[in-house]
């Protein structure tokens, strides 16, 4: 299958070199030319997935036009917050697309302002392309570096199509699986950022396991509460979009929501976090925050998080918060 990956950030990276080992023709775009040349001349993307070396038949694109003539999924893997922009660059191009059947997104994070989910972006500005989701535990690195990984898919594409699409994704290190909920696999994605910020600032305030179990355990009952009322099927989050990919988002080493969690409790700006790395939580904490408010949806931990990063809550004092609430029956 021929595929066409746009930006060139760290998964972007990583997928590109897992799908080229899966001998797929592959060409990944960066976004500025200066970027394109540098990773062009070194074969390795040093700003975003340092220390893997890009196989020559890994082909890197100039820009988007050449790479969309033959391309026939586009593999969208930016931040959230600029996705709308990367589909831009890709809808002035979009003469060139001669076969292009489908775009699939690989953020996890709501549109500032719109409080979209990613999909719902790529259908407002694709209205006559497919689009579909790739979402679950699966740090850049690890799939860089073939370590066993699985994921989920779920597309709007035929079902035929849809399992061409499964089956040229998968490979002997990352085993792909597909769902119908594709609503559920986003907010799953998008939820869990927002509680390794919380189980961060548990590491930054030197809170313990115990601590940490309860927080994981009743987060993943507001997601799966939140993510329901929202649309999502229940038993979505419990599977790879949702409790998979929350247990590695709160508990790797390599999250960047739980080290930004950390860092804040310690005592850093929030500003000079947000330039130094992606934190997709941050900003979706904000959105989940706005929906739960017009739709009257009862998230305390969500709530207290808020709290903390936009109105000046002190940790010490959201702790008690949560603790206090009145005493109820557990219901999983």
């Amino acid at each position: 299958m021929n595929f066409c990956i746009y930006p060139a950030g760290a998964w972007g990276t990583a997928l590109a070199l897992h799908l080229v080992r899966e001998n797929h023709t592959v060409t990944l775009v960066p976004r500025q030319l200066d970027h394109a040349l540098e990773v062009a001349t070194s074969r390795v993307n040093r700003r975003h997935l340092d220390g893997f070396e890009l196989p020559m038949d890994l082909q890197l694109g100039m820009e988007l036009a050449p790479a969309l003539m033959e391309a026939e999924v586009l593999l969208l893997a930016c931040p959230s917050r600029y996705l709308r922009d990367a589909c831009r660059a890709v809808k002035a191009q979009m003469h060139q697309a001669q076969a292009l059947e489908a775009v699939i997104t690989l953020c996890k994070g709501l549109e500032e302002g719109t409080n979209l989910l990613p999909t719902e972006v790529v259908a407002q500005e694709f209205p006559d392309l497919a689009y579909g989701a790739l979402s679950g535990p699966s740090f850049a690195s690890q799939v860089a570096g073939s370590q066993p990984t699985a994921v989920v898919l779920s597309t709007n594409l035929p079902t035929e199509k849809n399992q061409l699409l499964q089956q040229a994704l998968s490979g002997e290190a990352f085993r792909v699986y597909t769902s119908e909920d594709l609503r559920g696999i986003e907010l799953g994605g998008c939820l869990k950022n927002v509680y390794a910020i919380a189980v961060g600032m548990c590491d930054g305030l030197g809170l313990r396991d115990n601590t940490k179990a309860a927080l994981l355990t009743r987060a993943l009952h507001e997601m799966v509460r939140l993510g329901e009322t929202l649309g999502g099927t229940r038993e979505t989050f419990y599977g790879l979009s949702g409790f998979g990919d929350l247990i590695l988002t709160c508990n790797g080493e390599e999250s960047r929501n739980r080290q930004f969690g950390a860092r804040f409790a310690q005592g850093e700006a929030v500003e000079a976090l947000l330039e130094g790395m992606t934190v997709e939580g941050y900003r979706t904490t904000g959105c989940f925050r706005a929906i739960c408010r017009e739709k009257g949806i009862d998230a305390p931990i969500l709530e207290q998080i808020y709290q903390i990063l936009f109105e000046g809550r002190s940790l010490r004092e959201a702790i008690p918060a949560l603790m206090g609430r009145q005493l109820k029956h557990e219901r999983a």
